[in-house]
């Protein structure tokens, strides 16, 4: 055997993490309480839980920043 077919079979192997649709699908279906438990168990049992992390500290901070700039444009206009 070759070692480039040795290191694709090491690849293949490998678990992959969860793409970034997934992980926006599910920060948005969690942050909405429409998370399903089929869902959820499939999140949990990924190995890293990093990607969930930072993206849902992305979507909090987003979020805030949004109320606070609507906000602002609404007591502007008064």
């Amino acid at each position: 055997m070759t070692e480039s077919s040795e290191a694709e079979k090491r690849d293949e192997k490998k678990p992959r993490g969860p793409g970034v649709l997934k992980v926006m699908q599910s920060i948005l279906a969690g942050a909405f309480g429409v998370q399903s438990d089929k869902r959820r168990e499939e999140d949990f049992s990924s190995h890293s839980p990093w990607p969930y992390i930072i993206a849902g500290i992305l979507f909090t901070a987003s979020f805030v920043v949004g109320l606070i700039v609507i906000v602002n444009l609404v007591l502007a206009s008064q």
